[in-house]
């Protein structure tokens, strides 16, 4: 046995208390009837306040204190697991690794992110030269307190000289763009909010394209504006807007534009979404609209069911499409005479291969293939003929960053077994071996695992690729622990990739398997098409297969799988749960879509129609109700154990579907809610995932480790039922059965007086261990950050506050 295994397990063996059942829900049953059907919804009410068609779901005060009820359960429950300290120092560690990006060349310039060690986020750096010293720009972590500040991107200008950068906080992603002057590291005083970005430097530096919300509560408002350097940015003009419902019946379908511009900024490339995998396409003749106003669109391609883009060479556009090409070729357009009959073939269409993406260089285009999932890089020169493939460390997913001014280039490669590296390259000698730039070191040996890509059949007959992940000798017993992760959907592929925080799951004898569902775009459009609208149950049922596959060559079994998945992955594992309970012993239902019958009236919801469909057209509420999830829950029937998550901040999905399925499989489930529970986490610092902080990534990827562990039998012990008592002690008696801990939060109610806040900070940072108190007088709350080990009486805590006449509960660390 691993003794490292043997240590973790030693750890605590001391039964600990914790709630027998989660929270009760209260029913209010809805009933709507859609094309004839009745439906009944008994847990509307958790979706929040929707008294605002333009605003639905907004957070109601007794929708936030289920949810920290909610949280407080799940709290109680994983932090008093076994051995949660010991995993949580066993994946520390390897995730203070440091992190690095290819990085972007302007002239001598290198710019690229780059976090290290306990860094909360990535920074942003660059060089004079690829091997000068680093020079630190900007730092997102240190512009707050608890380093929730992520960057949402960043666009130096083409000569280097000035950066702009977007940024936003816990997880909202609605970014505001900044400019700063590279020399200096001074921030202009150019500001422009409103989810900014894609921003498009003008040549001479004197601004930018960019895109934005008009409206940052309306998803459906992007613009295209141009602004100048040193401006308000409410005197930038609109190029184009995202149309309206009055203009474009199809709005309910569509994404919106977005625009490129090229290096001379002569032509600008304008895309209109009109679904997940497809989009109108235009050009624009800059010169025309600088010097007259006018803004003139030339149709290059409109109304097909295809993609388009690509990048302006001169004045051609060389364009990627997968238009009367299943797997995706380049066409050379002349912009100057774009119509399709004067399109001439550039990059021929493969059918052994899928057309990834291809990028420019001088005298050089390099196409990115993907071959079952995995990356090849073939060069061409500028008239479209085949040179050489260019070298990769092995196999497994590649990206290239270059630039038109130059044969230099920046690979990124990694793999299950290969760490992410940045190699430096030349295009011009692809068959040399590329130059170590950046490798950052892990505690961990990546040869001691073994990878494998099987085939196998799925329920209808159509062959299915799959990665198996685990420690070399491994003996299929047919009880090995195993993570069966998936996706699924909007043409994303699920390629190798590397990920320290597996090894000790694999040093612990587990199994990681990641399938290529239809949906994905492993194997091109047709692919994709088959896990869409009315084929989403091919990838149910792809991953049902997987499972199965996995049993039949005896790496694991029913009470030894684990599914795990996050939005539309989180739509996968929740439809699962309901079709399929007693395939495996647990689900990760992470930031998911669950309600497809309402789905479509929240945030950017709309967006996604033409993948799933909507309940409203009648053709396509038939299939979308077979398989929906919330609404396919069946009471009295053993569910495994699930664990739902969400974030409150989130701007895509909305939370609503994890606390309405939560609540739904608490009451239906006749699984013993001490062995198989059900769990609902929102995280109240978060949105879908972009932006977390190492800190809070490191206790979401303990939480479920755990969870699964304790539910595949990996860990001893079992939780029992908490001791009844006042509010006080059954909130706190979760949280003061923790081990080390990093902090805990309070809801603190009458906090109305001048200095009430100072008052409650002096309370509670009086206990020992507490390292800081911050108080948020608007959402009555107070954080306390804790010294490593830890572990204030929590009841005495909430004791304190209450004699001081505030109205206080603990509501988790």
């Amino acid at each position: 046995m691993n003794p490292r295994a043997i240590g973790f397990f030693g750890v605590l063996f001391t039964t600990v208390a914790l709630h027998a059942a989660p929270p009760e829900t209260k029913r209010e049953p809805v009933t709507d009837t859609l094309h004839g059907v009745k439906l009944v919804d008994n847990y509307r009410w958790l979706e929040g306040d929707n008294s605002d068609p333009k605003e639905m779901g907004k957070l109601s005060p007794e929708v936030a204190a289920w949810t920290d009820a909610q949280n407080a359960y799940t709290r109680g429950l994983l932090d008093t697991l076994p051995g949660r300290k010991a995993l949580e120092d066993r994946i520390r560690p390897l995730m203070e690794i440091g992190s690095i990006t290819a990085p972007a060349m302007r002239r001598n310039r290198y710019f690229y992110t780059r976090r290290e060690g306990k860094e909360s986020q990535p920074r942003v750096f660059v060089r004079e030269g690829y091997k000068g010293e680093p020079r630190l720009l900007l730092d997102p972590g240190a512009l707050d307190a608890d380093g929730l500040t992520a960057l949402g991107g960043y666009w130096p200008s083409q000569d280097g000289k000035y950066l702009a950068f977007g940024l936003y906080r816990a997880g909202d992603e609605n970014t505001t763009v900044y400019v700063m002057d590279v020399d200096t590291g001074h921030w202009l005083a150019d500001e422009i909010p409103g989810k900014a970005g894609g921003v498009n430097w003008m040549p001479d530096n004197s601004g930018f394209f960019y895109e934005r919300l008009a409206d940052i509560k309306n998803p459906y408002s992007a613009q295209v504006k141009f602004h100048r350097l040193g401006t308000h940015q409410r005197m930038d003009p609109m190029l184009f807007r995202q149309y309206t419902k009055e203009e474009n019946e199809k709005l309910a379908t569509t994404w919106g534009p977005g625009a490129s511009i090229s290096r001379d900024a002569r032509w600008m490339i304008l895309s209109y979404w009109t679904g997940t995998s497809s989009n109108d396409i235009w050009c624009i003749d800059l010169d025309r609209w600088f010097r007259t106003g006018e803004f003139v669109k030339n149709e290059i391609m409109v109304g097909a069911d295809a993609t388009f883009g690509g990048s302006v060479v001169g004045d051609t556009l060389l364009m990627q499409t997968n238009h009367e090409a299943p797997n995706g070729k380049v066409v050379a357009v002349d912009l100057n005479n774009p119509a399709k009959a004067n399109w001439r073939e550039f990059i021929p269409e493969r059918k052994d291969a899928v057309l990834d993406s291809f990028s420019v260089a001088r005298g050089v285009i390099a196409a990115d293939y993907q071959e079952k999932a995995t990356t090849r890089y073939m060069l061409f020169d500028m008239s479209g003929k085949p040179l050489s493939n260019l070298a990769l460390p092995g196999i497994g997913s590649a990206g290239l960053q270059t630039e038109e001014d130059r044969t230099e280039a920046f690979l990124t490669f990694t793999s299950f077994n290969y760490p992410n590296t940045v190699f430096r390259v030349d295009l011009a000698n692809p068959g040399a071996a590329p130059e170590l730039w950046e490798r950052p070191a892990v505690p961990v040996d990546p040869d001691t695992v073994e990878v494998k890509q099987v085939t196998y059949s799925s329920k209808d007959g159509t062959p299915v690729t799959m990665f198996i992940v685990h420690k070399k000798g491994l003996v299929l017993n047919g009880n090995n622990p195993t993570i069966l992760n998936g996706y699924g959907g909007f043409n994303i592929s699920m390629n190798p990739s590397f990920s320290a925080t597996l090894f000790p799951w694999f040093e612990d004898g587990g199994v990681f398997a990641l399938p290529n569902l239809r949906g994905g775009g492993e194997y091109g459009k047709a692919w994709h098409e088959g896990g869409m609208l009315a084929n989403k149950q091919n990838v149910f049922d792809d991953f049902a297969a997987a499972a199965k596959y996995l049993f039949e060559q005896k790496y694991t079994n029913p009470s030894k799988l684990a599914i795990t998945g996050g939005s539309n992955g989180g739509l996968l594992t929740g439809t699962l749960v309901t079709q399929n309970p007693d395939l495996f012993a647990a689900a990760i239902v992470a930031v998911p879509l669950l309600d497809m019958i309402r789905y479509q009236d929240f945030l950017m919801a709309r967006y996604w129609v033409p993948e799933y469909g909507t309940a409203e057209n009648k053709d396509h509420f038939e299939f979308i109700l077979k398989y929906s999830p919330y609404q396919n829950i069946k009471a009295g029937t053993k569910y495994p154990a699930v664990m739902v998550t969400a974030g409150e901040n989130d701007t895509r999905v909305h939370p609503m579907h994890a606390r309405k399925m939560a609540a739904a499989l608490q009451a239906a489930t006749a699984s013993d809610p001490n062995t198989r529970p059900v769990l609902l986490w929102v995280d109240r610092e978060a949105g879908h995932g972009q932006g977390k902080p190492l800190h809070l990534r490191l206790r979401d990827i303990v939480d479920q480790r755990m969870f699964i562990m304790w539910q595949l039998g990996m860990i001893p012990g079992k939780p029992v039922s908490a001791l009844p008592g006042d509010e006080a002690a059954h909130a706190a008696a979760p949280i003061a059965a923790m081990g080390a801990m990093r902090s805990l939060s309070f809801n603190v109610k009458g906090m109305t007086c001048v200095g009430c806040a100072a008052e409650v900070e002096e309370i509670l940072g009086a206990f020992d261990g507490v390292e800081s108190v911050k108080v948020d007088l608007k959402g009555a709350k107070a954080k306390v950050n804790l010294r490593d080990g830890a572990s204030p009486d929590v009841k005495a805590m909430v004791s304190s506050l209450k004699e001081k006449k505030f109205t206080a509960t603990a509501t988790g660390g």
